[in-house]
């Protein structure tokens, strides 16, 4: 491993918070030729089930086979500490994903490679995820898939409030009339988080943003925004909506896998959990309602990355090729829930699995939360916030995440 590379690896992580003085990474960068070929690749994932662990690991095998070289892949407990680990102790893994929360924060302090820009499949994927993965205008790592939130609806309890497909919110009022139809004793009609990545549709609904168009000015504390949070604050205080701490449910799809949540905001990867956990729950999945502004939704994604000046780059992007290919993307879809990250792959998963169908048709419209270089620490605090909103103004919450967003802002700009 390159030695100055290393040491600015290291300096720039203690410089944004991300060392960790921790036991080294479980994962390790492997060897390779000078002509970028590779004995032994490391990839380092997360998992959001045994399923996805065992799907990736296979694929990973398949194409070491076919390449007569060998693949460790390594399912991290904590995958943002342990590629901090890796980063600051020059010895990142090979091949890795990087969400999409982390990626501003480490493609502008070049711990990347661009490598996405070139690729033959660079235009195949959906322009909202090359959006996600760009940073000063160039496109770095393949998203693996992606997932959008939708409204998930309890069929049953819908039919037993005497609704029909005419009564599908298609907007915040239709929204409101489902949800008090269905609230009863011990059923909450609507459930999410408490937390950005679900309010914050709401403030996108409503015209809001976070950061302006330049990408130099915070716009939290918008009169769209603001708006926004007020119809949150309304459907709690009609007593409609009940976060899931409330309904003694972990998140929503536990409350709706319980019977206690008639319709939650979640995105697909609802359906394996109900799957395994409450199968006999009968379910139908519809776009979020749009805002007094517009439809939106959010579109989350992870990406291959592979490390900045990396000895084993050419075998890494080659098995990069082969996992966002569009069959093995839909096998994927197949094991373990998500959407394929082309557009090709992504209609045919649409075919396929038409139920889930909403999930693709909302990144037409979809946006990636914010997530510049800085913003994590920032919304980890205004979620904080965000869990007090049913006695909270949403004004003075607004305001004070204006301050501290802007103050991150200017110092990822300064950068």
């Amino acid at each position: 491993m390159n030695t100055t590379r290393t040491a600015r690896w290291s300096a720039a992580l203690v410089a944004t918070g991300a060392l960790i003085t921790l036991t080294a990474c479980s994962g390790g960068a492997s060897t390779g030729g000078s002509d970028g070929a590779a004995d032994e690749l490391t990839v380092l994932i997360a998992s959001s089930s045994d399923a996805e662990a065992t799907a990736v690991t296979a694929a990973n095998d398949a194409w070491a086979d076919e390449n007569d070289t060998k693949v460790k892949t390594v399912i991290a407990s904590d995958l943002t500490q342990q590629l901090g680990q890796g980063f600051s102790g020059g010895n990142p893994p090979d091949l890795f994903y990087m969400s999409w929360d982390q990626f501003q924060t480490y493609a502008s302090n070049r711990y990347l490679e661009p490598y996405a820009q070139d690729a033959e499949n660079a235009d195949a994927f959906y322009p909202s995820l090359r959006d996600a993965f760009s940073f000063d205008g160039q496109f770095y790592c393949e998203p693996k898939d992606f997932s959008t939130l939708g409204l998930v609806i309890n069929t049953d309890l819908w039919a037993a409030a005497g609704l029909t497909d005419a009564d599908v919110p298609t907007d915040w009022a239709s929204l409101e009339a489902a949800a008090a139809k269905l609230t009863t004793e011990g059923v909450a009609g609507l459930s999410f988080g408490p937390e950005y990545a679900r309010m914050g549709t709401f403030m996108n609904q409503a015209g809001g943003s976070l950061v302006s168009e330049d990408g130099k000015t915070a716009t939290a504390d918008s009169p769209e925004n603001v708006a926004g949070l007020n119809e949150v604050k309304k459907l709690l205080a009609a007593g409609v909506l009940q976060f899931p701490a409330s309904i003694d449910a972990g998140w929503a799809g536990e409350a709706f896998g319980k019977g206690t949540a008639a319709m939650v905001i979640e995105g697909p990867w609802i359906n394996g959990a109900l799957k395994a956990d409450y199968p006999d729950v009968k379910y139908r999945i519809a776009e979020l309602p749009a805002g007094p502004e517009s439809k939106s939704t959010f579109t989350f994604s992870n990406c291959w990355g592979i490390p900045a000046g990396s000895e084993t780059a050419d075998a890494a992007k080659s098995l990069v090729s082969h996992l966002t290919s569009d069959e093995q993307q839909l096998a994927f879809a197949d094991a373990f829930g998500v959407i394929p990250s082309t557009k090709s792959g992504a209609e045919q998963y649409a075919t396929k699995y038409p139920e889930n169908a909403a999930f693709v048709a909302g990144n037409d419209y979809a946006v990636s939360p914010v997530a510049f270089a800085g913003a994590a620490t920032v919304i980890t605090d205004f979620n904080s916030a965000l869990e007090g909103i049913a006695t909270g103004d949403p004004e003075t919450i607004l305001a004070a995440f204006q301050e501290n967003l802007q103050d991150a802002l200017d110092a990822a700009n300064a950068k």
